[in-house]
């Protein structure tokens, strides 16, 4: 079964003052590069990386990554518009009908990553992507939160797609369809950044 990595790198990090995925860790390595190393480290194939705020810096960022690089123009709108735009590249450039549920050269599932929560491990992404299926919905959380990484089988994408406005991502169709709880807080703590205070000891940004 493939699962492949889709990386939500669109955002303007407006409370941050920066792109997220301009920030760097304290080796000078961009989010945006850490984040598609840690998916493909889960054994995430293909990946792909959506892009929106500084398009240009965060592509010059990834040009020597063995990824595949998609930009949300609506990235404003927020997370929403990342998310319908990985999953029609995926869908569109990759997806392979499935005979089966569990046999197939086509993609069966989509792991999502944002690329600001920059404690995420693989053994998180494993643990999660290990419940993973072409029918799954899966979601991470940590001591009962909700949280990072979503799975999203293959018969999900168009309803996610059509559910997915503003910033909620796949919120609203999780309402609709509540996904498999992972607790990984024994793991991770999951933790998005959102303002200066936040980053990670040593991180900085660019």
């Amino acid at each position: 079964m493939k699962i492949a990595g889709l990386l939500l790198a669109a955002g303007a990090g407006r409370r941050l003052g920066t792109p997220k995925a301009l920030v760097r860790d304290a080796a000078g390595v961009p989010w945006v590069v850490l984040a598609g190393r840690l998916l493909r480290s889960a054994g995430c194939s293909p990946l792909v990386v959506v892009v929106g705020a500084s398009a240009d810096r965060v592509r010059a960022e990834l040009a020597a990554e063995p990824v595949e690089v998609v930009e949300a123009t609506d990235w404003a709108e927020g997370m929403g518009a990342s998310l319908r735009a990985g999953l029609h590249a995926l869908a569109s450039e990759h997806d392979v009908p499935l005979p089966s549920p569990d046999h197939g050269a086509g993609i069966a599932v989509a792991l999502v990553v944002p690329v600001d929560v920059p404690g995420l491990t693989p053994d998180v992404l494993r643990r999660v992507a290990a419940r993973a299926d072409r029918s799954a919905l899966v979601r991470a959380t940590y001591g009962g939160r909700p949280g990072h990484p979503v799975v999203l089988g293959r018969d999900h994408w168009d309803g996610v797609i059509a559910a997915a406005v503003g910033d909620q991502g796949a919120r609203a169709y999780f309402a609709e369809h509540p996904p498999v709880e992972v607790e990984c807080g024994d793991l991770a703590d999951g933790r998005d950044v959102d303002t200066v205070d936040d980053l990670p000891d040593g991180h900085r940004i660019g």
